[in-house]
């Protein structure tokens, strides 16, 4: 059975798969998890990256009335899996992995925390202006009035 930490980083590392997936940076974060779980044989880091494609096709995939309990669904998946990970390795493969995990996780919520992602399933009518990310000034002047 895994500590306390272990048990959080595997969470951590289903909601970094699930948030990962279908970004500009998903290609390099599913080699990385899918080598993660290879432990250097080919064959398996295939089977996993195909396990993580299948996730993330799962994850487009969903309809607007199923998209939060499949990402939910598939985090849980993942954090099983991971656990499943962690406890199968001897104390010093543990250690290593998971602070390759963490490393993982942490780049991924960098990632996640530069912008809010992409804006969709909005309807605008009229002159409209959209802004993301943090840390952002925009001024925006619509119409005749001053500064137009």
């Amino acid at each position: 059975m895994l500590g306390e930490a272990l048990t959080a980083l595997a969470a951590a590392g289903g909601t970094a798969v699930v948030q990962a997936a279908g970004t500009d940076g998903w290609a390099v974060f599913r080699t990385r998890v899918a080598m993660l779980f290879g432990g250097g044989d080919g064959q398996r880091e295939r089977a996993e990256a195909e396990r993580l494609d299948r996730t993330a096709a799962a994850l487009e995939t969903a309809g607007p009335g199923e998209a939060e309990r499949v990402r939910v669904q598939q985090g849980a998946s993942w954090q099983t899996r991971i656990e499943t990970l962690l406890e199968g390795l001897p104390e010093e493969d543990r250690t290593h992995v998971a602070a390759e995990l963490r490393a993982l996780v942490e780049e991924q919520a960098g990632r996640a925390g530069q912008g809010a992602g992409p804006v969709s399933g909005n309807t605008f009518h009229g002159p409209t202006a959209v802004q993301v990310g943090s840390g952002n000034r925009q001024n925006n002047h619509f119409g005749s009035g001053p500064g137009a």
